[in-house]
């Protein structure tokens, strides 16, 4: 792997926060009863282990933004609306304390594009000292996706190569290329990511595909 970045303290991610995880669980449990799906079938359906799948439903572990939507997607929802199907978007307006969260390891990942928007997928992330979007680089569908750093400063890792990223920093690619943000500064960073269109396919990091996502 080559890298870009100098002089990079690296710290260990602090502990998780477990109230935003706890409550994907339960909606995770929820939904999948609901669907009358054991959870090895949901298992199944979304290419992830039956033990990672029992962590996620009581609240013992993360979901990376790739097995995120590969849950979503084999519930028939999106992971905005896995997330909160409870979000209304009036008059455009949508306030960040109703944002749809993904927690990441470390950090936080927000839905800012909700239905009706249907040609742009925003997310807004904050990302602590250590935090990363997960363990390993992901790809979704083929669209034009520009990332942008609104403050402090991450790695960007893309198809084996980490980009050292600070405020006002972008970078575009296309979202079927192998990516993954982490943070082994000592201060906090916030980003943007901007995809063109949505992504509709879930597409792992081998090339093969999978169900509809946002």
């Amino acid at each position: 792997m080559q890298s870009h970045a100098s002089g990079v303290n690296v710290l260990p991610a602090p502990p998780e926060a477990t109230q935003p995880q706890n409550e994907l669980g339960r909606r995770v449990a929820e939904i999948r009863k609901a669907r009358g799906m054991s959870l090895r079938s949901l298992a199944t359906a979304a290419g992830v282990s039956s033990s990672f799948l029992s962590q996620l439903e009581n609240g013992r572990t993360n979901a990376s933004v790739s097995s995120l939507r590969k849950v979503a997607a084999a519930l028939g929802l999106t992971p905005a609306q896995l997330l909160d199907d409870g979000i209304t978007h009036t008059a455009g307006v949508l306030r960040a304390a109703d944002r749809p969260t993904i927690p990441l390891d470390g950090g936080e990942k927000f839905v800012l594009s909700l239905p009706p928007l249907r040609q742009l997928e925003v997310y807004a992330g904050t990302f602590l000292p250590g935090a990363t979007t997960g363990p390993d680089p992901y790809v979704h569908g083929s669209s034009q996706e520009m990332f942008v750093v609104t403050s402090g400063s991450v790695l960007l890792e893309l198809d084996g190569t980490d980009y050292s990223m600070h405020k006002g920093d972008s970078i575009e690619y296309l979202s079927s290329v192998p990516h993954r943000v982490m943070n082994p500064y000592s201060t906090s960073a916030e980003v943007l990511w901007i995809n063109s269109p949505p992504t509709p396919d879930e597409v792992s990091a081998d090339g093969s595909a999978g169900s509809h996502t946002i």
